[in-house]
């Protein structure tokens, strides 16, 4: 059994940060892939970024350059830094757990097994 549970969002004015965490449970912690996920209403959940076991990282194109995921295995927790927000940026945002240390598509919600309840990021114009 996996829980997830998200914090950090919030109201930011465009051209701000924010940096979310995901507080994991489970003795796998360190062994297993995670990614973030951002949802807006009507819309399908969409890919942000992810970390594989060994660290190694994927983006969406529409992020990249701004957004940084990493994760600390001693505190079990993984973390999105979110610089130069835009508007378009605004979205529920979730984070996902795999059981498996490597995927081979880090950005299908198909990989992931568990999810958070997720948290609100809003940037202002």
């Amino acid at each position: 059994q996996v829980q997830l549970v998200e914090s950090g969002g919030g109201l930011v004015q465009a051209g701000g940060s924010l940096r979310l965490s995901c507080a994991a449970s489970g003795r796998t912690f360190s062994r297993v892939a995670m990614g973030w996920f951002r949802q807006v209403p009507g819309q399908e959940r969409e890919f942000v970024a992810a970390i594989s076991m060994s660290g190694t990282t994927t983006y969406n194109d529409s992020v990249k350059g701004r957004f940084t995921i990493s994760r600390d295995n001693a505190k079990n927790t993984m973390y999105l830094q979110m610089n130069s927000l835009k508007p378009e940026d605004t979205a529920v945002y979730y984070c996902a757990s795999s059981i498996y240390g490597t995927l081979s598509d880090y950005g299908s919600r198909v990989s992931y097994a568990y999810w958070g309840q997720g948290t609100q990021v809003t940037v202002s114009t």
